[in-house]
């Protein structure tokens, strides 16, 4: 199994959602976070004032899938999250030795 972990831009998780649950993805998790990558933040002005915005918003997404699914899983978020722009995010995954569904004790496969 694979924990496949996607930070990307708020305004695109409805896409990628929607990109796992027509992959068959039965859960996720979804956090807030903030960051910064090439870019190291950005200027905006707010009432004639400029100031730096050094951590940008950002959402991870985490995903627990078989071996065989995970890059097929990896390419339908970076298609859904993708915009041209930089700042889209990154893509990863890690191997996972085991998982447990903590309400039936199933372990492996059947806790997906």
């Amino acid at each position: 199994m694979k924990l496949i972990t996607a930070i990307v831009k708020p305004y695109r998780l409805d896409e990628v959602k929607t990109a796992l649950q027509e992959m068959g993805v039965h859960g996720l998790t979804v956090t807030e976070a903030s960051g910064y990558g090439r870019q190291r933040g950005h200027t905006e002005v707010y009432r004639g004032a400029e100031y730096r915005v050094d951590l940008v918003p950002k959402v991870r997404i985490e995903v627990v899938v078989e071996d065989s699914e995970a890059e097929a899983v990896i390419d339908a978020v970076v298609k859904a999250a993708h915009t041209g722009k930089i700042g889209d995010g990154k893509v990863w995954a890690v191997p996972v030795e085991t998982v447990v569904r903590v309400r039936t004790g199933e372990r492996g496969p059947d806790a997906l």
